[in-house]
């Protein structure tokens, strides 16, 4: 509960911030109801306006008026400044409290007309009927006709008749009016020529010259004429400056060697070069079929190939250039092939030829079956220098044909 002096100074406190016009200072009874409320921490604010309302209705009892305070209502004032703090209140005593049931109310007024409900489900199938009864007479009667209905929609499309019967030929009708005079048709052919008549005229005077007529258009350009008569040579021209050189041309003519040949017998002699009589192709005549020899006849890149069949023996051959072993091949199988391929650059003059090592390593075989060839061509030369003839004659070979070369065993004679 808050104390009265308290209430008594903040009452005073707001008349004197507010004219006496705008303020009217009353007693206000206070309930006990009230009076716990404003001790529970109800703010002054909601306190006086809740006294105006008890002031207002006069519905409050004297026995239950607890105490009489002055407090400002009606007009509300300035804010006034907060108050200080009050001090806790002590601990009320513990009541025990037992709830009791009231006594019944007064009924209610009835209340207004609810909505409508939703349709509930369909119900069970009812019993059937009893049996009707006939009248005197069970015959139907026809009713009164119906009033006709509305047309239908239109049906789809039937299909064609059958063509009808040809009628009879109906009377001739009255002429009709003349139609409109029709276009004029095409000129016709033209007609053969009439005799020639009589003529028993005579020629009339000269008429007079007519004036002459307006001067025309140009007319088009015509065609043109034949070429006229050659005109004499004009004398010759002082001589031009020397133009610039031109890039090196292709070298022409070709320059050509290719060979190829064939032995004719079996199992070679040693240190000795391998013969090649039986020519496949020798144009530039650069190879030597009895010595087996083939002379460069340019500066340039040639290549040679050798397939040599074997039997009985094995095969070790070599290519020589000059005397000098390029490559050697082993083939110690019998009736195989040797094969080999190589490319060299030759100087002119420069001798190839195939050697075989000695007596035990011959193998190298021919027959119908079987041959064994030498080839070799020029790929390109290293310039457009004119070759050799095409029928020159090699030099003789000046040193020994050794299978190690020069520095090994030679043979100076054919075998």
């Amino acid at each position: 509960e808050i104390p009265p002096d308290r209430l008594r100074a903040e009452a005073d406190h707001r008349a004197t911030q507010t004219s006496r016009q705008n303020t009217e200072r009353v007693m206000v009874p206070i309930r006990p109801a009230d009076t716990k409320q404003i001790g529970g921490g109800e703010d002054h604010r909601s306190f006086r306006f809740r006294a105006g309302l008890l002031l207002k209705s006069r519905s409050f009892m004297p026995e239950v008026i607890s105490k009489l305070y002055y407090i400002n209502i009606d007009h509300p004032g300035m804010r006034g400044m907060m108050g200080f703090k009050g001090y806790r209140g002590f601990t009320g005593p513990q009541v025990s409290f037992i709830p009791t049931s009231g006594q019944k109310g007064d009924s209610g007024e009835k209340g207004e007309k609810g909505d409508q409900g939703l349709s509930g489900p369909p119900g069970a199938q009812g019993p059937q009927g009893e049996m009707g009864t006939c009248p005197a007479s069970c015959e139907s009667a026809p009713g009164a006709p119906g009033l006709p209905g509305p047309p239908g929609p239109a049906g789809a499309r039937g299909l064609p008749g059958v063509q009808g019967i040809v009628g009879a030929t109906g009377v001739k009708g009255d002429k009709g009016d003349t139609g409109v005079a029709g276009q004029p048709g095409a000129n016709g052919q033209k007609g053969d020529q009439g005799e020639q008549g009589i003529c028993e005229c005579t020629d009339g005077a000269d008429g007079a010259n007519g004036a002459p007529g307006e001067k025309g258009s140009k007319g088009d350009k015509g065609d043109s004429g034949a070429q006229g008569i050659q005109g004499p040579i004009g004398l010759k021209g002082a001589q031009g400056n020397m133009g610039l050189m031109g890039p090196p041309g292709p070298c022409s003519p070709a320059i050509q060697s290719a060979f190829s040949a064939c032995i004719n017998q079996s199992f070679p002699a040693a240190n000795w070069p391998v013969p090649f009589p039986d020519i496949l192709t020798n144009e530039q005549r650069h190879f030597d079929p009895n010595m087996g020899m083939y002379t460069a006849p340019v500066n340039g890149t040639y290549v040679f190939s050798f397939h040599l069949a074997t039997n009985q023996k094995p095969l070790k051959v070599g290519l020589f250039r000059n005397f000098y072993p390029v490559a050697r091949v082993t083939e110690a199988s019998s009736l195989a092939t040797a094969s080999h391929t190589v490319v060299l650059h030759l100087s002119s003059r420069d001798q190839v030829w195939l050697q075989v090592k000695d007596s035990l390593t011959n193998g190298m075989f021919t027959d119908s079956e079987s041959k064994s060839t030498f080839s070799g061509y020029l790929l390109y030369p290293d310039s457009c220098d004119a070759p050799l003839g095409r029928f020159f004659h090699p030099l003789p070979p000046t040193g020994g044909f050794s299978w190690n070369g020069p520095d090994g065993h030679t043979t100076t004679s054919p075998p």
